[in-house]
């Protein structure tokens, strides 16, 4: 007769554990922490600040170019002519894609691709307007400085498009196709602006500099949109 061991202990229960980083995935650039994007993506008057707030930069900023010769420019060029308030409208739009998800984790908010354009596009013009307007003043230092609005606020105002865009890159994704888009735009924008003679209106010639220029910052805000975004590819599979 078998002498009986000892009991044997049930294996212990495992927790799962959490999802950790997928195999060759890219980190990603943000300067803004996923805690503070929180509190302006997944709140309702955080997020429809957002949305309102854009808007209305966008009309005083096309009401600033009404007196600037907007008048004399074809409708359809208007959102090449006028950088700024093309850049917080689709801010706002894309802002608002994220309102169906409020309540939920940013993490958990819907995307497709035609939202990876927007939101692409949205960053690139944004980071480009941005880095623009301060080197384009810049350049023209003596004849905007030490005017409080014409150097100070416009400088100030646009750098705070740098913050709106990098709250994107934490409820969106991109593509290469829509880098590649967002990059097509950005060069197109550039030729329309100083090929064809239309961009925002300054104190001073810009010259072939500040066309050199132009391109580099298109060049730069399509490089930081691939750094910050994930890709959608990576989360869908597709």
């Amino acid at each position: 007769m078998r002498r009986p061991g000892p009991a044997r202990e049930p294996p212990a229960t495992r927790r799962p554990l959490p999802p950790g980083p997928v195999a060759g995935a890219v980190r990603r650039f943000n300067p803004i922490p996923r805690r503070y994007a929180r509190d302006y993506l997944e709140t309702a008057p955080s997020l429809v600040w957002l949305v309102a707030g854009s808007l209305a930069i966008g009309v005083i900023g096309l009401r600033w170019y009404v007196d600037r010769g907007l008048a004399g420019v074809s409708t359809f060029a208007w959102p090449l002519f006028a950088d700024s308030p093309a850049a917080t409208t689709l801010a706002a739009l894309a802002f608002a894609t994220l309102l169906p998800a409020l309540g939920r984790p940013i993490e958990e908010a819907p995307f497709t691709r035609a939202m990876a354009y927007l939101h692409t596009l949205a960053f690139v013009w944004l980071i480009e307007t941005a880095l623009w307007t301060t080197v384009a003043l810049n350049i023209g230092f003596g004849v905007y400085f030490p005017d409080p609005f014409a150097y100070f606020g416009v400088i100030g105002s646009h750098l705070a498009f740098i913050g709106a865009a990098y709250l994107l890159p934490h409820a969106a994704r991109t593509t290469r196709g829509a880098l590649a888009f967002a990059l097509g735009g950005a060069l197109a924008n550039d030729f329309v602006d100083y090929g064809l003679g239309l961009h925002p209106p300054l104190r001073y010639d810009p010259g072939l500099g500040l066309a050199a220029v132009s391109v580099v910052t298109s060049l730069v805000a399509v490089g930081l949109a691939a750094l910050a975004f994930d890709r959608m590819g990576a989360a869908t599979g597709s």
